[in-house]
């Protein structure tokens, strides 16, 4: 997991999402917004973990596209939480930030290597 930008970055990502959880869930007392966010922000890392040692090429590619999902649920949280003045825009801007570059890295490493399986 040390060697990938991926696994490395998500799981950097799902510590701010733990954090950003246990602030947000004592000072604004929601509890429901805030473990949803929890769970998909911390999705990503999990199935980008499995990916990592799945078992055959479409195995790495669906494991990916679902870590792509819950990045993409968890950017929906965050401006669902903005929208509504859950989170301040500074806490928003951070978060989405890191939430759509690890989106980015996830959808061309899924590009890549359909694109590898498909030439091979």
């Amino acid at each position: 997991m040390s060697e990938s930008i991926v696994g490395k970055k998500s799981f950097e990502f799902a510590i701010h999402i733990v954090n950003f959880y246990k602030k947000f869930s004592v000072e604004k007392k929601e509890y429901i917004l805030s473990k949803q966010i929890l769970r998909s922000g911390t999705s990503i890392g999990a199935n980008v973990r499995e990916a990592l040692n799945a078992q055959s090429k479409m195995d790495f590619i669906h494991k990916l596209s679902i870590s792509q999902k819950e990045c993409d649920e968890t950017i929906y949280w965050l401006e669902l939480l903005f929208a509504t003045q859950y989170i301040s825009k500074e806490e928003f801007e951070n978060l989405k930030s890191q939430a759509s570059q690890l989106l980015k890295i996830i959808r061309s490493i899924i590009i890549t290597t359909k694109n590898k399986t498909h030439n091979s």
